[in-house]
């Protein structure tokens, strides 16, 4: 799998179909990272941050059938985001997948300050060059009264390594956010967050990372389609 910045990563696929539980030989962890599933704001075209709203009805549909479709895989337990959102999503798939599950704060999204609960167009029409002066900052980016993108990386890293420790070997589904999964693979990839960027990451799809002897890598991404 190519990175988008010339870098090449293993393609070794979705963890094995379900078996007897045994550890990988050199202990290295497995994370799967995937969105929460729909909520009213992200209908409405808010931004939520650390704020929260509920998960549509189809929210609620998607992360049943996500369950489902997670279930053949064989998955050793799950971390979620504290976010009311995340949490709820991982809660219904895991009434299928039926592993520990624990909860993380650290996974939350990044923390929008001043804009959350508004529309990017809201924020365009109320402070359009401060958007723009943001935007352009890449990994500095960092809404009014909020953090920056290179501080979302440095929180859900350090998750993921302590996470590698406590469970070396086994296969770990993470329910996060978009901003989650993007500071983690865009840091791995040497991106520089910036617009004109090409796109690498598909809506709806589970993303591996592994963690090593060289620490975090990408397995693949978009590596499974889980649908709308």
């Amino acid at each position: 799998m190519i990175c988008g910045m010339g870098k090449l990563f293993l393609n070794l696929g979705p963890p094995q179909r379900r078996a007897p539980k045994m550890q990988n030989q050199n202990n290295t962890t497995r994370f799967a990272l995937m969105r929460h599933a729909q909520t009213v704001w992200n209908r409405e075209k808010k931004i939520q941050g650390h704020s929260d709203s509920p998960l549509t009805a189809d929210g609620q549909k998607q992360a049943s059938s996500w369950g489902r479709i997670l279930v053949q895989f064989s998955w050793d337990r799950m971390l979620a985001s504290d976010a009311g959102r995340a949490r709820a999503t991982a809660e219904i798939i895991n009434a299928i997948l039926k592993v520990p599950l624990t909860i993380d704060s650290r996974l939350k999204e990044q923390n929008w300050g001043q804009w959350e609960g508004m529309t990017v167009r809201q924020i365009e029409a109320e402070a359009r060059q401060v958007l723009d002066d943001q935007i352009n900052a890449g990994w500095d980016f960092c809404p009014p009264g909020g953090e920056s993108r290179r501080s979302v990386w440095q929180r859900s890293q350090a998750t993921l390594a302590e996470a590698a420790q406590h469970y070396p070997g086994q296969n770990l589904l993470v329910v996060t956010h978009e901003g989650i999964v993007k500071s983690l693979i865009y840091y791995i990839c040497g991106r520089r967050f910036l617009p004109g960027e090409p796109a690498i990451l598909n809506s709806y799809q589970l993303h591996w990372l592994v963690y090593g002897r060289s620490g975090l890598q990408i397995e693949r991404i978009n590596a499974l389609e889980l649908g709308p």
